[in-house]
């Protein structure tokens, strides 16, 4: 097939890799794409936000599938100007993507669908979350209501810190305050056609900047995959994703897809395992990252087969993904002040050495080649790179990516050294 990825970061990178381990041998096209990105597949000039740009692309070199990575083309409604056009695409439409792009719309389908989540409060002025605070009790857990790419949440006892996470969002819409769950978080992906929902292998990632889930949130640390321990609770993970599917993923297809907003392509959920029960915390309308980095490289199944099903409303033909024995975690490495103030252009030295350790895959997220005669690369964002590494068990994986990560050189940078950690236990 021809295939265009659009997107510029680590889950697209990670696509790609999964695509290219097929023995189908694709032409992968990516725009706009990062330095590590065009290894793998030929970046092109098409502006991802761009529905019509887009369009006339595919339209022009016979793309047969075009798969939308980030959340904003998915949010701007790009799919719907390609999906018009006839040609298939992997990512729901602008409304779908609400799912994502409004939390209170994620609430109300959640509401309608009755779908177990924690209880939520709308506020559209300070008076309003203060209101919501005293109903709702400490710890405070603030959400912005529309896209803040992983930064817009906060959870803290500290209501003065709450009321200000809250007061930096107002300007731009009604914020959510949402009831405080507590138990293991579980990332775990559906694939949908708008009818048929298929599972991928369940992940756990690290959203705090530092170790022992200290400092700010971020768009993810690090992941791990599979999560063995699923099994103390649900007596096996296979018993855990069937609960989910039943209870999470086909009432919200089902809902999205009676009010005429059919959702075609990876619906993620992010659950906590509260005393009560499974709960969901948010949904997102794409692969998350840095999750697909430890879901896709485990997965046996030809990716390019299950996107495509989605995307032509035939995932019912498709069997159950299969994935390995293998575990895989990903660590990210990120720039220096990351997530708040990430100092960006700096060279990164021994990509080489780190790809050598047996069993390691570097994924590129914010990467670019400068036109200099050494042809080094150098950073342009705050996650730069994740190590990606499989193996027999956890240990074995652990040890290979912190090895691969110790020979990475980048000026500043720093990555969190407990991925993982517990399980390999």
């Amino acid at each position: 097939m021809k295939i265009l990825v659009l997107g510029s970061g680590a889950r697209e990178h990670a696509i790609i890799l999964a695509l290219r381990a097929e023995q189908e041998r694709h032409e992968i096209l990516c725009a706009p794409g990062n330095a590590g990105i065009a290894r793998h597949a030929t970046l092109v000039e098409v502006d991802p936000m761009n529905g019509s740009a887009v369009r006339a692309f595919a339209d022009e070199h016979g793309v047969d599938l075009v798969v939308i990575g980030p959340e904003a083309p998915l949010v701007a409604g790009v799919a719907d100007v390609v999906r018009g056009h006839g040609i298939p695409v992997f990512g729901p439409g602008r409304a779908a993507a609400q799912l994502e792009g409004s939390k209170a719309f994620a609430k109300r389908i959640m509401e309608a669908a009755s779908v177990p989540t924690g209880r939520a409060m709308r506020a559209s002025s300070a008076a309003e979350v203060d209101a919501a605070f005293d109903a709702l009790g400490a710890p405070y857990v603030v959400k912005a209501d529309g896209l803040a790419a992983g930064k817009g949440v906060i959870v803290t006892d500290d209501r003065a810190a709450a009321l200000a996470h809250a007061e930096h969002y107002l300007p731009h819409g009604p914020v959510l305050i949402e009831e405080f769950l507590t138990g293991p978080e579980v990332s775990l992906f559906f694939l949908s056609d708008g009818d048929t929902v298929r599972a991928l292998s369940p992940a756990q990632d690290f959203k705090r900047a530092f170790d022992g889930d200290e400092g700010p949130n971020t768009g993810g640390m690090g992941a791990y995959s599979p999560l063995p321990w699923l099994a103390e609770q649900f007596g096996s993970e296979a018993a855990f994703v069937d609960e989910v599917t039943r209870t999470v993923a086909m009432p919200v297809v089902k809902q999205l897809d009676a009010e005429g907003t059919p959702f075609i392509g990876l619906l993620y959920a992010g659950l906590i395992l509260t005393p009560a029960g499974v709960r969901v915390i948010e949904f997102n309308a794409r692969f998350g990252d840095p999750e697909t980095q430890v879901v896709l490289p485990r997965l046996r199944t030809p990716l390019s087969r299950l996107l495509l099903a989605a995307a032509t409303g035939t995932l019912e033909d498709q069997p159950q993904p299969v994935f390995t024995d293998d575990v895989a975690i990903t660590v990210v490495l990120a720039s220096e002040g990351y997530p708040e103030a990430p100092q960006t252009g700096r060279p990164i030295g021994g990509l080489a050495e780190a790809a050598a350790v047996e069993g390691v895959g570097i994924v590129h997220a914010a990467t670019a080649a400068p036109d200099a005669p050494e042809g080094d690369l150098i950073a342009t964002g705050g996650r730069v790179l994740n190590v990606v590494a499989t193996g027999s068990d956890f240990a074995d994986a652990r040890a290979r990516a912190y090895e691969a990560i110790g020979r990475i050189r980048l000026d500043g940078a720093h990555h969190r050294t407990d991925i993982a950690a517990r399980v390999a236990e």
